[in-house]
């Protein structure tokens, strides 16, 4: 166990930070032209652009303007080497209509705005597609490649109105293009994919799960727990998603590795207070639901942690566009892709714990307890690093 947690604290505080999103809105103002919007996190955009054109001017240029935090810099950094960054989008970036290739002419200047309390410089881009060509448009993304060394890789969310169809899809290594006559279930799927993996690469929503698994003692606990976590983060993360919440990342990150500390540290300080009776906690537990008065408590500290889990869900998807039952689709299929690896996780550990607490009271707990300590310290170890942004 103690091997397992010194592994995982060499991984970065943002258990988010191994890859990196591209937002892309795609309409069609006129026949034969497609419109993108283009949004890629700024530093990242920099360096990339530059290595890949050799650009050292853009990369001093870029780079210092990102460490003086100064917008107006940033925006004139890519401006004055507009060929280097257009150039880098456009090659991996690309718009097809009936097969046929449609040229991109960059359409103003470069903005920076902000997401997940980082920069993202934005880019539109005029596709002009031949007027003799017919059927569906197909979109190819292939930015910021695990190949280029800087991130693990990288995922594009994109919304699009084409074709008198609209709706909401996600590309990333393995699924580099998609067309607008993809199927329902293709989208589904998609969304279905991205939730289930960003649940398995979010250390910290498993180390929280890990932490509800260890502090329940029966069934009956973890269903109410698990149950009470996905109502809470299901709420926020609906909500954030379509913009009706906005909560700075600076918030949410430290709180979630706070959350971390605390629930398994709540198992630890039960063992400690009950002390040479702590294995009366698998058996007792009186009240509603089976609950005591403890339980409850934990259930409600449990609600209000979700609430800001959510909010680090809906950053992952970051789709934060009007109000429609397509974007609301995508989203919900995004929160199935979730709940699924976290059910899957909870049928995968807690029937062994529950199995040694019943055969073996005292290794059952000491077995929680050493999940709970090692689960603790990682989320306390996380809460300081995010704090103090190192």
């Amino acid at each position: 166990m103690a091997v397992l947690f010194s592994a995982l604290s060499a991984l970065p505080a943002l258990a988010h930070g191994f890859t990196s999103t591209v937002y892309v809105d795609l309409a069609s103002p006129a026949s034969g032209h497609v419109r993108a919007g283009i949004q890629l996190e700024y530093d990242l955009l920099v360096v990339s652009a530059a290595d890949a054109a050799k650009d050292d001017p853009l990369f001093r240029a870029g780079t210092a303007a990102f460490d003086a935090g100064d917008t107006a810099q940033q925006a004139a950094a890519l401006e004055a080497h507009a060929g280097s960054v257009v150039t880098y989008v456009t090659q991996r970036f690309g718009v097809t209509a009936g097969g046929a290739a449609c040229a991109p002419v960059r359409d103003g200047g470069f903005t920076i705005g902000q997401r997940e309390g980082v920069p993202y410089a934005r880019v539109v881009l005029d596709y002009r597609c031949p007027e003799s060509t017919s059927g569906a448009h197909e979109v190819r993304s292939a930015l910021f490649p695990g190949s280029e060394g800087y991130v693990r890789d990288s995922k594009t969310i994109v919304t699009y109105d084409l074709d008198l169809t609209s709706g909401s899809t996600a590309l990333d290594a393995q699924h580099r293009s998609f067309s607008t006559q993809q199927s329902w279930f293709e989208r589904f799927w998609e969304f279905f994919r991205l939730g289930a993996e960003h649940l398995l690469g979010g250390l910290d929503h498993i180390l929280f799960l890990l932490a509800l698994i260890a502090g329940s003692r029966r069934l009956r606990e973890i269903v109410l727990a698990a149950s009470t976590f996905t109502l809470a983060h299901s709420v926020t993360f609906v909500f954030a998603a379509l913009g009706l919440v906005e909560v700075p990342a600076a918030f949410v990150e430290p709180v979630i590795a706070l959350s971390i500390a605390v629930v398994a540290g709540w198992h630890l300080w039960r063992i400690w207070r009950r002390r040479s009776h702590a294995t009366d906690l698998e058996t007792t537990g009186h009240g509603r639901l089976g609950l005591d008065r403890a339980g409850w408590t934990r259930l409600a500290v449990v609600f209000c942690f979700g609430l800001v889990h959510g909010l680090g869900f809906a950053a992952a998807l970051g789709i934060d566009q009007a109000w429609s039952w397509t974007l609301l689709g995508s989203l919900l299929v995004f929160n199935v892709g979730i709940e699924v690896v976290q059910l899957a996780i909870i049928v995968a550990v807690f029937p062994l714990l529950a199995l040694l607490r019943h055969r073996r009271p005292i290794a059952g707990l000491w077995a929680t307890g050493a999940i709970a300590a090692g689960v603790s310290a990682m989320g306390l170890m996380w809460f300081v690093q995010r704090i103090l942004g190192v």
